[in-house]
């Protein structure tokens, strides 16, 4: 650091501002939610929002440590940080497990859950790593080290077994994309051994994210249509599956297809469109039955939670009681909500909303505040991921950058998937509000996560690789 500059001197205020805004209002609304009248004190350590507190204490205290160190410790010390976060994921293998799951290490009567700091430890390897890279000449072992750094915490934190930040976990997918790190290399390695092919590169690595988004959109599909079933009219009897009759009109049209270009066409027109038809059936048919093999090793109630989000199943009382007391409460705040502490549906005396305080924190607050409230919170949380991308893009250091980068993407998978289980888009899968949520390891990881990129950004002009 320069002569003459102070600690904060460099930080990005609009950044600090938002992000500590948001830990403002994610404190009041735990308090809120969690009140109890014989312990009125928001210090009241024996109460959810007292501990709360002291979790918020802590990570401001580690986030002053974290502006005292120098920003070349982080990049050099990435590999035994995230060594050090990989031995507590096998450790917590062999915990006891808690609501079925071998997440959390205890520490007296409080524990931590090494799965979120671990997403802060890849996203510094991964940046270090991507950053020493010669991005044009990326090989094959490249490629596969860089997955290889995201996969073992992801292998490691799926055996636990945690749905929500294995999910997480595939957002630094987006990150190589984004650095110009593609498949192209394995995918032409396994091409080329095919005889007879000598691919010198290929579309299909190039835009592996795009076409993994169509590839999961069209997944979905497959799950949606293949439980449908409808009769044929003027086939009296005759019960169709939906993945069938998908399969039939497809090779009706196929075949009219063939005979317009048999008719109107050169015959290099028909060799392309046979090509392309029979690639068609055989993905499709590869990915239907991909798609229901995995579907049927899922667990019920993930099976139950994918069903009910996708309208194919119906227990608003039972298996489907979180997700709609849920969305009951978000919609009783109407257009202006009831009031700070006026939450009836999601208070926790209540209990009509299971983890109120937790995963579904969102709930009270949209009570409260209503759908005004709502969409500001949504727009601080959108203004912190912009501004988190400007700074990425104004670093000089591209570790800086990458970092940047993580962050944005894990931000943006907890909030749009948090609010999206509130709503009753996306099946509950058990995954923080940043800032918002109750736990110590959230509070922690996500506080640390920001002053790491504070600091980094504080000191850009310092940094030139």
């Amino acid at each position: 650091m320069r002569k003459n500059d102070t600690l904060l001197s460099h930080i990005d205020w609009p950044l600090f501002i938002a992000f500590i805004s948001l830990l403002i209002f994610g404190i009041a609304t735990v308090y809120s939610v969690a009140f109890n009248e014989d312990h009125p004190n928001i210090f009241a350590f024996s109460e959810k929002y007292g501990k709360q507190m002291l979790w918020l204490g802590v990570s401001l205290f580690l986030g002053l440590i974290i502006f005292l160190i120098d920003v070349d410790v982080y990049r050099k010390f990435a590999v035994p940080i995230y060594i050090f976060t990989l031995l507590l994921l096998v450790i917590v293998l062999f915990m006891p497990p808690i609501n079925g799951a071998r997440a959390w290490i205890g520490i007296g009567s409080m524990g931590i859950q090494p799965a979120e700091f671990a997403k802060i430890s890849t996203a510094l390897l991964l940046s270090k790593y991507i950053s020493g890279l010669m991005i044009k000449h990326q090989t094959i072992n490249t490629v596969l080290t860089a997955v290889g750094i995201l996969g073992a915490p992801a292998i490691l934190v799926a055996m636990q077994p945690d749905a929500g930040t294995l999910v997480v976990f595939s957002s630094f997918l987006f990150v190589m994309y984004r650095e110009g790190m593609t498949f192209d290399p394995l995918i032409l390695k396994l091409v080329n051994r095919i005889p007879g092919i000598n691919l010198k590169s290929t579309w299909v690595g190039n835009h592996f994210i795009p076409l993994l988004f169509v590839v999961v959109v069209l997944a979905v599909l497959t799950l949606i249509i293949g439980e449908v079933e409808f009769s044929i009219s003027f086939l009296p009897g005759i019960i169709v599956k939906g993945s069938t009759g998908i399969i039939i009109t497809l090779a009706v049209l196929s075949l009219l297809a063939l005979l317009y270009i048999r008719r109107f066409g050169t015959k290099r027109d028909r060799i392309s469109l046979t090509f392309i038809i029979i690639f068609g059936f055989v993905f499709m048919t590869a990915l239907s039955s991909s798609v229901s093999f995995v579907f049927s090793k899922l667990a019920r109630h993930q099976k139950d939670r994918i069903e009910m989000v996708l309208g194919l199943k119906e227990d608003p009382n039972g298996k489907d009681y979180n997700r709609n007391r849920a969305m009951a409460a978000v919609g009783s705040g109407g257009a202006f909500g009831k009031g700070y502490k006026q939450a009836s549906v999601s208070s926790v005396e209540s209990n009509h909303v299971p983890e109120s305080e937790t995963d579904f924190i969102f709930c009270p607050y949209a009570e409260e505040w209503g759908f005004l409230g709502s969409v500001f919170l949504v727009f601080i949380y959108l203004f912190l991921l912009m501004r988190i991308i400007f700074i990425a893009e104004r670093q000089r250091s591209s570790f800086n950058r990458i970092y940047a980068y993580c962050v944005a993407m894990i931000l943006f998978y907890h909030f749009a998937i948090n609010i999206g289980m509130n709503i009753g888009f996306v099946p509950v899968i058990g995954i923080p509000l940043p800032f918002f949520s109750y736990g110590g390891s959230s509070i922690m990881s996500f506080c640390i996560m920001m002053f790491l990129l504070l600091k980094l950004d504080s000191q850009r002009k310092d940094v030139l690789r």
